[in-house]
């Protein structure tokens, strides 16, 4: 099989424990580009955040971030946005202030948040500040409610840190079953997305490769979470980080070294290694160009 897209998770996928690109993982990215390979990411995450880590890997291509809901290499030049309605995350935001949870609220160009110091304990806290740094603008507030009463914000995702499954699960179930408008993804055991109706990170793998005339079985994306699961089902090589839940090794083709470990690079440069290069393979017509 040919492959002309690597699509990368970025929590213990691409960023190790501490937050950090490991030099060899940059190197095996540069690589593959210069295989004429498609990269990009895949995540939850910020765009802004994500743009950042894609430009220390030289990635100009299109981001596949917030959960699939903004698709774009450049701010405000999405090729696919999709947002929450204003009254959707009101009543989203009045179901879980009544939990001792986090709340945020992402837009492509900053976030609204509840206090840190309001959630406690300190575990929604670690949980929203992992060890890279946001490149975005947060306002942390003691009353969303009130806040957008005065500038209503069109959100992409929610994003909820909960102290506990149980509340989790509680939660969840509520919103599967009362707003039929949105789509809760579990990114985690303590963290819960939401996102408009038919957003995830498959559909915005799927609607890339589309725009790019590719197809799903020509792409390798290599994930860690919960929420990377079905784009490793749905690719044509789908590969998970050694530390990854068991659930996703077991949707995977093949299972890598951690992040810690180099996983990617170990991956990428033993499977590009023995691919000749894209422009190559349209010369010999072997792929159409």
């Amino acid at each position: 099989m040919i492959y002309r897209m690597l699509a990368l998770n970025v929590d213990r996928t691409l960023l190790q424990t501490n937050g950090r690109l490991n030099k060899s993982t940059k190197e095996a990215i540069q690589y593959a580009q210069s295989k004429g390979i498609y990269v990009t990411i895949v995540s939850s995450k910020h765009f802004l955040a994500v743009k950042r880590i894609a430009k220390s890997l030289k990635i100009d291509n299109h981001l596949v971030t917030h959960q699939g809901a903004y698709i774009a290499s450049e701010l405000e030049k999405p090729i696919f946005v999709r947002r929450l309605s204003d009254q959707t995350v009101r009543d989203l935001v009045q179901l879980f202030d009544s939990y001792p949870c986090q709340i945020r609220l992402i837009h492509e160009k900053h976030a609204l948040a509840t206090n840190p110091e309001k959630s406690k304990p300190l575990l929604a806290k670690s949980i929203f500040t992992p060890a890279i740094s946001f490149f975005y603008s947060i306002k942390y507030t003691d009353t969303i409610l009130e806040d957008l009463e005065t500038q209503p914000m069109d959100a992409c995702q929610l994003e909820i840190a909960f102290h506990s499954k149980k509340d989790l699960h509680e939660c969840r179930r509520m919103v599967e079953n009362s707003f039929h408008e949105v789509d809760c993804v579990l990114s985690n055991d303590h963290q819960l997305h939401i996102v408009p109706k038919g957003i995830s990170k498959l559909r915005g793998l799927m609607y890339l490769c589309d725009r790019l005339g590719m197809t799903m079985s020509e792409v390798v994306m290599i994930g860690s979470g919960l929420d990377d699961q079905p784009c490793i089902e749905c690719s044509g090589l789908g590969v998970a980080m050694g530390d990854a839940p068991q659930e996703v090794k077991r949707s995977a083709d093949w299972i890598t070294r951690s992040a810690d470990e180099n996983g990617v690079a170990y991956v990428v440069k033993e499977l590009f290694r023995k691919q000749q290069p894209i422009e190559f393979l349209k010369k010999l017509n072997v792929i159409k160009k």
